[in-house]
């Protein structure tokens, strides 16, 4: 891949070479020089998460699987806090907050939504990262990523068609009441969102580079592929002030711009047991997937709820007690899946600042860029949504 280099904000040429920028790419590519795959506008088409039949012995109106959820975050620059920089969602308190909350300020420029899906037995959960590139046009994008998580949580909570709700639906409601938000003038983020239903199937849409695995019996059973343009220029959902895009057509390039139709959507089904790890890039460009099992893995098997038998792993009878309020004896991560969010944010914020031991990110590097001799973790924000799965029949 050739070295490119950012000039202003208004496109990027392949000819320049300059040093490495680990502020991820505002989407400034011009089109002239881009691959044709990200200029495939398909039609979004809808979801199909209504249309899995239910388990045998559990219909839709009697739900079963639980989503025990906890999240962590800690902003770059920012010492963890890891006893207030943490959240536990409790369905009950809700409907009482005025605002749900995404971590802001202390997550930085990523941000996070936890969700009941109405009143049924479904919840919405995900991840956004603000993309630093548009700081160079005094523009934070902080405000474009928390905002969409308020959106995504609103109307989450406020559907009437549980049944009907899909990942992709829910990110394109929410990016429609960013744009239609007169607060945010510009800015560009991406997502990672999941709706899963008490039925025990999950649909995730996936635009960028946040991410998710699926853990399952001390193994990742599935993990999410990251959407890029060209290296550290993810995929983004974008507000592109006037100026700009006025500016662009001086240069004569066109700034890529990326839709909730753009985003790779999968479905998945989910057992008791099962931890859904969702995240921003601030975990993936510091952790490999190998690396966070064996964070999740320690604190599975050291409260056992996944536990070694002649059998294999097998879950354990405490999951529900460990995934309930007070589950676990901490006096603010009392839940087994706040303390593995707590665990996950706490690694990688500690190999984010690692200057001898290279992640992800920098292997990244040198192979794209091997003049630059880029060692060490990725400095950045961090933000971590776990679920544990829990079948109530089996509580």
């Amino acid at each position: 891949m050739h070295p490119y280099k950012t000039i202003g904000l208004l496109s990027v040429s392949p000819l320049i070479h300059c040093s490495l920028n680990t502020s991820r790419l505002a989407p400034t590519l011009s089109y002239q020089s881009c691959p044709a795959p990200w200029l495939d506008f398909r039609s979004p088409g809808r979801s199909h998460l209504n249309q899995y039949p239910t388990r045998s012995g559990h219909s839709a109106s009697s739900p079963s699987v639980l989503y025990r959820v906890g999240a962590a975050f800690s902003a770059k620059g920012r010492r963890f806090n890891t006893k207030q920089d943490l959240y536990s969602f409790e369905p009950s308190r809700q409907s009482i907050e005025k605002q749900p909350f995404t971590g802001k300020p202390a997550s930085g420029q990523d941000a996070f939504f936890i969700s009941s899906v109405g009143s049924s037995g479904s919840a919405a959960f995900g991840v956004a990262d603000g993309v630093g590139g548009w700081d160079s046009s005094g523009i934070d994008s902080a405000h474009f990523s928390h905002a969409l998580c308020r959106y995504l949580a609103k109307n989450a909570q406020g559907t009437t068609e549980e049944a009907r709700l899909g990942a992709r639906e829910l990110l394109s409601q929410g990016f429609a009441d960013v744009v239609a938000d007169k607060e945010i003038t510009g800015g560009g983020s991406t997502a990672c969102v999941a709706v899963g239903n008490s039925t025990g199937h999950v649909e995730v849409a996936n635009l960028g580079d946040s991410g998710f695995v699926q853990f399952r019996l001390n193994a990742v059973h599935h993990s999410s592929h990251p959407q890029t343009h060209a290296f550290n220029t993810p995929f983004q959902l974008s507000i592109i002030p006037p100026k700009i895009l006025a500016r662009s057509r001086i240069f004569g390039s066109m700034p890529l711009r990326d839709f909730p139709r753009d985003a790779s959507v999968t479905n998945h089904e989910v057992r008791h047991g099962d931890v859904l790890l969702f995240a921003t890039d601030g975990v993936w460009d510091n952790l490999s997937s190998n690396e966070l099992l064996q964070i999740v893995g320690r604190y599975m098997t050291g409260f056992q709820a996944w536990q070694a038998s002649d059998k294999g792993t097998i879950i354990g009878e405490e999951l529900d007690k460990l995934t309930n309020k007070g589950g676990i004896p901490k006096e603010k991560e009392d839940t087994l899946q706040t303390l593995l969010a707590v665990g996950i944010t706490g690694e990688a914020k500690a190999a984010s600042q690692n200057s001898r031991r290279d992640g992800p990110f920098a292997k990244e590097v040198q192979k794209f860029y091997p003049h630059e001799e880029f060692h060490g973790g990725k400095v950045d924000d961090i933000c971590v949504v776990v679920a544990v799965v829990v079948d109530a029949s089996k509580g």
